[in-house]
């Protein structure tokens, strides 16, 4: 099974770029403090030990999922820089021989100037 980060193309890992950009909404960021102040909540009105319990849980099962998303998102970008450098490192020795060919569709279509247009 290959890694969403080794897919190659634009939107090879759709559900890993819609929960990035999720969880670095401000909605997202008011659901975790919500989170956070409902766990000091049910310990400080003392409920039952089942709801302390699941509020813990809560907070693991979310700080679970985060790092899981930082990290497929790191290996992400650090995929994507790796195959930028290895598409100018091709396409310099082309530039210097010639007309571009090849390595330098290569490297346009790593780096996608259009993109940030």
């Amino acid at each position: 099974m290959q890694h969403p980060a080794d897919r190659a193309g634009p939107g090879a890992a759709p559900l890993a770029e819609a929960a990035s950009r999720l969880s670095s909404s401000p909605s997202f960021f008011v659901f975790c403090l919500s989170l956070v102040v409902a766990v000091f909540a049910v310990h400080i009105v003392e409920v039952g030990v089942r709801w302390q319990l699941f509020a813990g849980d809560c907070m693991t099962a979310v700080t679970l999922l985060l790092l899981a998303l930082l990290k497929n998102s790191e290996l992400r970008a650090e995929r994507a820089v790796q195959r930028k450098l290895d598409a100018i490192a091709a396409a310099m020795p082309e530039a210097q021989e010639g007309p571009p060919g090849k390595a330098h569709d290569d490297l346009r279509s790593a780096i996608r100037p259009e993109d940030e247009i």
